[in-house]
């Protein structure tokens, strides 16, 4: 009962998995296939050339049997020797234009897949890469890039195959359709056997995935955190982790490896039976009939040239399987919505006076873990807003949402009465500078890191934002000056330096509301003082949005909205909010003072 229930779940197995990839075949024809249909018609056309030479070139043995070796004809000899030449020769030529054709496509398929992902990535919102890691999308870029066209190859192969194969086996009924019953009777039982192989591929293939991805987890993990591993001698666990996850891709990539191998025997062996066979059989009558030996050597030929095209065929289930399942990741991936894109027909966002308006704007990350409830407060155009509170108060989350990083759940933010919402988000963000407190610098010179604000500046623009942003000095330091490499993520630079230049970034992008998380967080108080001056000119006049924990960046705003549970509490002035003894912005002082001068030694600076 045991073996029976397994063998039915197997069998559904196969079904299933034969009808997804019966889908996912259709689809990517649609896709790919559609795309490249002249170059596959080209390739199938030069394959059916090269499958019906190889069944004239075991059709001529025949004649180069009983012709030359046993009539011993001369003439034959040089007519013969010729014609196998020629057969030769447009086989080849053919051979040659079928695999030009197909490498052509499958790069420029190839090209065109790590072009799409890429572009999905773009086009997934924040929410999504927060639940992932990176290594997930460089292991999808790695992993199944190929799969499209090396499927697509398949079938184009298998077309030529099959048609060699009917060129041969209508060769072999043609000399002695006995001995093609005879041979095409074992043909089955491979046949049956490859595609029980084939429904075992893609379980082992999931798990070869996911430890070929842990591989490059933990590779990038320790690159970006060597500073961690050194100081924590974390090198022992790093390591186990590591080789469990190497150990884990051997096992599975030596399963798929075996899997594929069991195809070898069974092809091997029923092949040895099918020749002895007809060896036996042909032998026989060749012997005891007094036929002729051309028509049995010419069956030998077709056989033995049959051999290879068939065991191919044979194996396609496993290969197949092996290539859609990289498709299927690939489509997986492709399906996901696109929350972070325009559709073309939003209107743009035009900025007058730059005023940002929350009205009852409710946010959760997480079904029933609210982060904004019912927020609503006003940023007066031209003016400094300070948002305070305490950590994981939704400060952070607001600046998030006026970039529409993520989609709030109800409310509306309006910029100048405009919602965003309803707006593009590519002018939207144009209208936008930003300054978080993850600085990241691109790979590239300070230069370039600088000017990623507006492409089109000038050497010029870059020096006096750095020189605003308190960067020039430091800069000029370097060997190379504003031509020094960053490094990645810049780690050739302090944290002070990298915020250093986000804000000279922010500065020369010369937007007209600006968004400040915590920008000063990785700079000393001296350097704080002369960022504070450049921070001072680069607000002058636009709307300003400022999260900071440090009370000198807060206590000269025009007003400060103080939140709490995710909606505004109260608002006003330093003063205004300091004169309210049970207010919840001076209960804050307690713990401000700890991280700053305190409240009234700030505002006395």
């Amino acid at each position: 009962m045991a073996d029976e229930r397994k063998s039915k779940g197997l069998r559904k197995l196969v079904d299933v998995m034969t009808t997804r990839n019966t889908k996912l075949i259709g689809r990517l024809l649609g896709d790919q296939g559609y795309r490249h249909w002249k170059g596959y018609a080209f390739a199938l056309v030069m394959g059916s050339v090269t499958a019906w030479t190889t069944g004239l070139s075991a059709w001529i043995m025949k004649d180069a049997m009983n012709r030359v070796f046993v009539g011993k004809e001369l003439a034959a000899v040089w007519l013969i020797g010729g014609a196998i030449a020629a057969i030769y020769s447009v086989k080849g030529f053919s051979s040659y234009g079928q695999n030009a054709a197909l490498a052509r496509i499958a790069n420029s398929i190839v090209a065109d897949i790590q072009t799409r992902i890429y572009d999905k990535m773009l086009n997934l919102s924040v929410g999504y890469y927060s639940v992932r890691h990176s290594t997930e999308f460089l292991a999808r870029q790695a992993f199944i890039s190929q799969s499209a066209s090396s499927a697509l190859g398949l079938l184009v192969n298998a077309a030529r195959d099959s048609l060699t194969v009917i060129a041969l086996i209508y060769t072999m009924i043609r000399m002695d359709y006995v001995m093609a019953l005879l041979a095409l009777v074992i043909a089955p039982l491979s046949i049956f056997g490859m595609r029980k192989l084939g429904g075992r591929v893609k379980k082992v293939m999931l798990t070869e995935f996911a430890g070929f991805a842990t591989i490059l987890e933990s590779l990038q993990e320790t690159v970006q955190g060597i500073r961690a591993v050194k100081s924590y001698a974390l090198e022992p666990q790093m390591r186990a982790h590591q080789l469990g996850a190497i150990e884990s891709y051997r096992v599975a990539a030596n399963k798929v490896a075996t899997i594929g191998a069991r195809s070898a025997p069974l092809a091997e062996t029923l092949g040895g039976l099918t020749m002895a066979a007809v060896v036996i059989y042909g032998g026989l009558r060749v012997i005891q009939s007094g036929q002729e030996p051309g028509g049995f050597f010419a069956f030998i030929a077709a056989l033995l040239f049959v051999y290879e095209p068939a065991k191919r065929l044979m194996r396609l289930p496993i290969d197949l399987t092996q290539t859609m399942f990289g498709v299927e990741l690939l489509y997986d991936f492709l399906d996901v919505p696109a929350e972070d894109c325009d559709h073309g027909d939003e209107p743009p966002l035009h900025v007058e006076r730059g005023e940002i308006e929350f009205k009852d704007v409710r946010f959760q990350y997480r079904a029933s873990e609210p982060v904004l409830n019912g927020l609503s407060f006003v940023a007066e155009a031209g003016k400094t807003t300070a948002l305070v509170a305490r950590s994981g108060g939704g400060k952070t989350t607001a600046m998030a949402l006026i970039l529409r990083f993520y989609t709030f759940n109800s409310g509306e933010i309006l910029i100048d009465g405009q919602s965003i919402a309803e707006v593009s988000r590519a002018t939207l963000r144009r209208q936008i500078a930003y300054v978080s407190q993850e600085t990241f610098l691109f790979k590239g010179s300070i230069s370039q890191n600088i000017a990623l604000g507006r492409p089109n500046v000038t050497r010029e623009e870059i020096i006096e934002a750095a020189k605003a942003a308190h960067a020039h000095d430091f800069i000029m330091s370097f060997d190379r000056g504003y031509d020094s490499p960053c490094g990645e993520h810049g780690m050739q630079l302090s944290g002070g330096q990298r915020q250093r230049i986000a804000i000279a970034r922010a500065i020369i992008k010369d937007a007209p509301i600006i968004l400040l998380d915590e920008a000063t967080s990785a700079l000393d108080t001296e350097s704080e003082r002369a960022v504070q001056e450049a921070l001072q000119r680069l607000c002058a006049g636009r709307t300003t949005l400022v999260i900071a924990h440090r009370l000198s960046t807060i206590v000269n705003s025009d007003k400060i909205c103080v939140l709490d549970a995710g909606r505004l509490v109260e608002s006003g002035t330093h003063e205004e909010l300091m004169a309210r003894e049970d207010g919840a912005y001076r209960r804050l002082q307690s713990i401000y003072a700890q991280e700053d001068l305190g409240f009234e030694a700030a505002a006395a600076q």
